[in-house]
C-alpha cells in the first residue's frame, strides 16, 4: 500500500488537547473499503486519533489526507448521547439523510428506503417510534450505528460502538459492518477488545499517543507488544480482550 492506494493517509501528526499532547509522531495508512482496528491501553490515544481523522482534532504538526474527500460518518458512544433528548429512533438514523437531502427538505423514496433497511439490519424497527432516552444503552448504540450507516459516507469512523453490549448486539453490528464493507466503505473502529481487533483487516495499535505497530493483526497484536502496550508482565499471553480499565481513550 502507498499513498496513491491508501484511503487515508497520516504523517507525521501531532496533536494536543490544550497543553497536553496526546498524539506523537503519527505516521500510517488505512487502506480502503477495508476495517482497520485502531486499538490500545487507557490513555493510549485511540479516541483522540479518531478525532483528528474525523477533523474534530486539529493536528498541530503533520497532516491527515483523504483519497477521497466526499463525506465522512462518526458515530460516537451511547454514553456520549443526552438520555433526555426528546427525538425518537427513527428520527436519530433519519437524520443520517440530512447530508443528503438537508434537515429542511421532505425525504425522498429512496431516502425513507435506506432509512428502513438500517433499522432492519440493526434489528430495530419495533422500537422505531420509542424516544432514544427510553431505550437501553445497547439499544441506543444500534440506533447510532444506524445513523452511521444511513449517511452512505466513504469514511465511517466508530468510538467503541460494541462496548457493554451482549453478543447479540455485537453481532449485529459486526453484521452491519460487513453489509458496509461489502458496499466500498473504508472502516476505522476504535476497541479494546483484542478479539475483535484481531478479526480486523487491519490494525493500528497505539501506545502513549505513538503508533507502535501497524498492519494485518496477526503481526501487530504479538503477545510481547501487547504486553507492553498495555503494561502486563511478559510471560502473559495476549489475551482475548484488554483488562476491564481499558476505556476508549
Amino acid at each position: 500500500m502507498t499513498p496513491d492506494t491508501a484511503a487515508l493517509t497520516i504523517d507525521g501528526a501531532h496533536a494536543h488537547y490544550g497543553s497536553r499532547e496526546v498524539l506523537r509522531g503519527i505516521t500510517a495508512q488505512v487502506p480502503p473499503a477495508r476495517l482497520t482496528a485502531i486499538a490500545g491501553a487507557n490513555g493510549a490515544g485511540k479516541s483522540s486519533l479518531l478525532n483528528l481523522v474525523a477533523g474534530v482534532l486539529p493536528p498541530t504538526t503533520g497532516t491527515v489526507t483523504r483519497r477521497d474527500p466526499g463525506r465522512v460518518a462518526y458515530v460516537t458512544q451511547q454514553s456520549e448521547v443526552s438520555r433526555s433528548l426528546p427525538i425518537t429512533v427513527r428520527a436519530t438514523v433519519t437524520m443520517g439523510r440530512w447530508a443528503h437531502r438537508g434537515h429542511w427538505r421532505r425525504l425522498s423514496k429512496t431516502d425513507r428506503k435506506i432509512v428502513g433497511e438500517c433499522l432492519e439490519l440493526l434489528e430495530i424497527t419495533s422500537i422505531a417510534d420509542r424516544l432514544i432516552g427510553t431505550l437501553s444503552g445497547g439499544q441506543r448504540q444500534r440506533a447510532l450505528v444506524a445513523q452511521g450507516l444511513a449517511q452512505q459516507a466513504g469514511l465511517l469512523l466508530l468510538d467503541e460502538p460494541s462496548a457493554g453490549l451482549d453478543l447479540h448486539a455485537r453481532g449485529l453490528i459486526d453484521e452491519a459492518l460487513r453489509a458496509t464493507l461489502a458496499e466500498g466503505t473504508t472502516v476505522l473502529r476504535v476497541t479494546h477488545d483484542l478479539e475483535v481487533a484481531g478479526r480486523a483487516d487491519h490494525c493500528l495499535l497505539l501506545q502513549d499517543g505513538r503508533l507502535v505497530g501497524e498492519g494485518v493483526p496477526a503481526s501487530v497484536l504479538t503477545p510481547e507488544r501487547v504486553a507492553e502496550a498495555w503494561g502486563l508482565p511478559t510471560r502473559i499471553q495476549s489475551p482475548d480482550r484488554a483488562p476491564e480499565a481499558v476505556d476508549s481513550r
